[in-house]
């Protein structure tokens, strides 16, 4: 089969078995069901708090927009004959105020007043506050803390006074007053967003957009706003709600036009005549009250509605941008089509100190070969893999070293750069499925933005390409998983999805970190497979990262042994297993469980100084060489 193929090879039908002649049917295992995935507008019209909320404020902005054809007097026309007029009298459905001018007109016109300060506010304080958020929170610590000093001088200046000082500067005008307000309010919305993105930017699912190729606009838009959503929308109500009021209270003081009508104005007015006639310091009073009440309540049901049921993750954060050493430049010829040379990888101490946890790291990958990267836990694997991807922590430093891919050098690239090799020269298939898809998006969307984002393809075609890609990594039904959310699927399938998606780019390196990690052995035994399968079709490279010296044997053509950031021995996975040379690489061979015999040596420590050779354990390494040898053979 060729790699042109791959996106369009049918499933190999089953045949169906015979059954013998029989009355009595053969029974059928029932169909799984999935729990459906209600929209957020479902819940919310299942909601009461937000159906009588959205109802009152649609009432509320529908009578201030009409309130032209509702009314037969204009907000500051007056009557003599209106002074003080009681509730129901004619022309006055709610009685005139001390002027002679039309209660019920200007409550109506005050709507539209309030409405329009609190859009101008809460939509200046949105735009500066979240977008500067987000910026500050997702990139490096130089944007961040230019991010913050900018925000806390704005922070520093008394708001209200200052609002009061520049009154003379907006001639009265309310709008220009909002404006003002907008980007002094922008600040809580800052800090809001930022916190809520350096938690958020380092989750699986967003590092697996990055290394998938999307840029850092559509990661932020799409991926990381989309979370952070729930709190962005409750402090949006509650700021709409204090921008109507701050128009209201400035107007209650006379700090404003007396010829725009507003809820404080009337308030003020109503105020002075409260002994006389009360009802009309009650009437805006009240409408303010429930105006300003639905918007928090509102807020509240939206993200309930938003966030239920969404898995929560919290992972620690970085703070600084990785310093990279100069290196070799692009164009060079290439010996190997991945090259690493004395890498290594550090991460300061609470001291300030460099720590080293990825020391002299040098390897080569050839086209068509698997490479396997073994050793235990905090060994440097992974650490070593993401140096590849360009995924380390900001806080990670490169103190030296060189990774050339087909003789390009990766260590000097922007992220801009690297953004292009992503998912095209370069993808990745990670250790927990489950993480790394997005659960606020369905698994189909997600393959989909990847692969559009690489190949600037349409959508139907992506589409089209997507669920071939399903097809062929061995998901039964590919529509149905297209349209699955992420926990609607298992962890094997979900790990066949992130395949497709990584080989949907046909890339010359595929990083394989864990990639069986959580799954039962039947289920690793089909991705080794598989793996094994696209390799060969595409004639890419795999880094296998991995503890398991089954899924070496099985998989890999030569073995990298890392221990404390080093690599100790390299070669042919034959020889590894045969023949290890060094004290290390013999005591994890010598870790490999013998179902034909029990071990009887004393426990040895993996830390042992290398003069003293450790028990080696020949029943596992051998059995395990000749396995590999009769697999091979």
């Amino acid at each position: 089969m060729s790699a042109d193929d791959l996106a369009t090879v049918p499933e190999p039908s089953t045949p169906k078995p015979s059954t013998p002649d029989s009355t009595v049917p053969e029974p059928t295992a029932p169909e799984p069901t999935v729990p459906r995935r209600h929209s957020p507008l479902r819940k919310l019209l299942k909601d009461p708090q937000a159906v009588i909320t959205t109802v009152l404020l649609l009432v509320v902005v529908a009578l201030g927009v009409l309130s032209p054809l509702l009314t037969s007097h204009g907000p500051n026309q007056a009557s003599l004959d209106a002074i003080n007029a009681g509730p129901g009298s004619p022309g006055y459905p709610l009685g005139g105020d001390q002027s002679g001018r039309d209660i019920f007109s200007r409550l109506l016109h005050s709507i539209n007043t309030s409405m329009i300060a609190g859009l101008i506010g809460t939509g200046v304080s949105l735009l500066i506050g979240v977008t500067a958020g987000l910026v500050g929170g997702y990139f490096g610590r130089r944007v961040r803390t230019a991010t913050d000093w900018v925000f806390n001088l704005v922070m520093a200046f008394p708001g209200l006074l200052l609002l009061i000082v520049l009154l003379p500067l907006t001639g009265g005008d309310y709008r220009a007053t909002m404006l003002i307000f907008g980007v002094l309010s922008s600040t809580g919305i800052f800090r809001l967003v930022r916190n809520l993105v350096v938690g958020v930017k380092n989750e699986l699912f967003v590092d697996a957009a990055r290394v998938s190729g999307l840029t850092n606009g559509r990661i932020l838009g799409r991926h990381v706003l989309f979370v952070i959503r729930g709190p962005v929308i409750i402090a949006a109500a509650f700021l709409m709600g204090s921008s109507i009021s701050l128009q209201s209270g400035l107007a209650f003081l006379g700090l404003g036009s007396n010829t725009v009508p507003s809820f404080g104005l009337m308030i003020a007015e109503g105020f002075v005549n409260l002994y006389e006639k009360p009802m009309q310091f009650i009437w805006p009073s009240l409408l303010l009250g429930v105006i300003n009440a639905s918007f928090v309540l509102l807020g509240n049901a939206l993200r309930d509605a938003l966030d239920r049921g969404r898995p929560k993750a919290v992972r620690i954060t970085a703070s600084a941008r990785p310093r990279t050493p100069g290196g070799s430049g692009a164009g060079a010829p290439a010996a190997h089509l991945l090259t690493v040379e004395d890498l290594a990888i550090a991460y300061p101490s609470p001291s300030g100190e460099l720590r080293e946890v990825v020391s002299g790291v040098t390897l080569s990958l050839d086209a068509g070969e698997t490479l396997g990267l073994v050793g235990e836990s905090g060994s440097g694997k992974t650490q070593t893999a993401f140096a590849l991807l360009g995924v380390l922590p900001s806080e990670a430093v490169v103190t030296r070293g060189s990774i050339r891919l087909d003789g390009r050098e990766l260590l000097n690239l922007g992220e801009g750069e690297l953004r292009t090799l992503r998912g095209t020269s370069v993808a990745y298939v990670p250790q927990e499925p489950m993480s790394n898809l997005d659960p606020s998006f369905t698994v189909g969307s997600q393959l989909v933005e990847g692969l559009r984002a690489s190949q600037r393809l349409s959508r139907r075609a992506a589409r089209e390409q997507v669920l071939g890609l399903l097809e062929r990594v061995g998901v039964p039904d590919p529509p149905r998983t297209f349209g699955s959310y992420p926990h609607q699927i298992s962890g094997g399938m979900a790990q066949r999805v992130l395949i497709a998606g990584a080989v949907a780019s046909r890339p010359k390196l595929l990083v394989a970190d864990e990639p069986t990690t959580a799954l039962d052995v039947t289920v690793q035994a089909e991705i080794l497979d598989l793996l094994r399968d696209l390799r060969k079709q595409l004639g890419m490279a795999v880094l296998l990262v991995t503890h398991n010296f089954g899924v070496v044997a099985d998989s890999c053509d030569r073995v990298a042994v890392m221990r404390r950031g080093e690599v100790v021995e390299t070669g042919d996975a034959s020889e590894i297993f045969r023949t290890p040379r060094h004290p290390y690489t013999r005591t994890l061979l010598g870790s490999l469980l013998d179902e034909g015999s029990v071990r009887s040596d004393p426990p040895a420590a993996a830390t042992a100084p290398a003069a003293e050779e450790p028990p080696a354990g020949p029943a596992g390494a051998r059995d395990t060489a000749e396995a590999l040898e009769e697999k091979t053979s």
